[in-house]
């Protein structure tokens, strides 16, 4: 049975650290074999992420200039494996929000707050892909590992075009009922050794 793994990058990013598992590409490409059964055929891995944001912003408190920097080099290096096929979204800023709430303004400093950063574009790249899929057939079965919920529709098409959908769940993490609904198996993944 030929299988794609489809993997939303910010999903097990989270998983894996909770965990304590090095988020690298060795350690992407690890847990993406280990969602494929032995009687399937891994025909690619497709990977859905955001580059690190690179931008500037004023301090919440202080008003400082605050430069963020990152490097998308393990993205690159992630692309560059065998089977792979990574699709960026893209990060943005959304400003600053508090650690804890309530919060005093007493005694507020820029410490007490955390960027806050939302993905654009990796759910609908997602889709797509299982779209792309049903209308191909190019594959029998998608291993699909994420807990988003706006996968959904695109899930729905896939089985109704008559392909498998497979929910790869991770240990101690609870996914949306929902997305077991709307696939035909679960699969429990162990996490490979690190």
């Amino acid at each position: 049975m030929r299988v794609s793994v489809l993997i939303d990058g910010g999903h097990l990013r989270v998983l894996a650290r909770q965990a304590g598992h090095a988020y690298k590409p060795d350690y992407i490409d690890k847990v993406a074999q280990a969602c494929v059964a032995p009687d399937e055929r891994l025909v690619r891995i497709f990977y859905y992420d955001c580059a690190p944001y690179i931008g500037k912003a004023k301090l919440p408190v202080s008003g400082k200039d605050f430069e963020f920097n990152g490097s998308d080099a393990w993205l690159r290096k992630l692309a560059a494996r065998d089977l792979f096929a990574v699709r960026r979204g893209v990060l943005k800023f959304r400003g600053f929000k508090p650690k804890k709430i309530p919060i005093s303004a007493a005694t507020l400093t820029d410490a007490d707050f955390s960027p806050d950063f939302e993905q654009k574009g990796v759910d609908m790249r997602i889709g797509l892909d299982i779209a792309n899929h049903a209308a191909t057939r190019s594959v029998d079965r998608i291993i699909l590992l994420s807990g988003d919920t706006d996968c959904l529709p695109a899930m729905k098409h896939a089985r109704i075009s008559g392909l498998q959908i497979v929910l790869a769940t991770m240990p101690n993490h609870k996914v949306a009922p929902e997305l077991l609904w709307h696939s035909d198996f679960e699969r429990r993944v162990a996490w490979p050794a690190s």
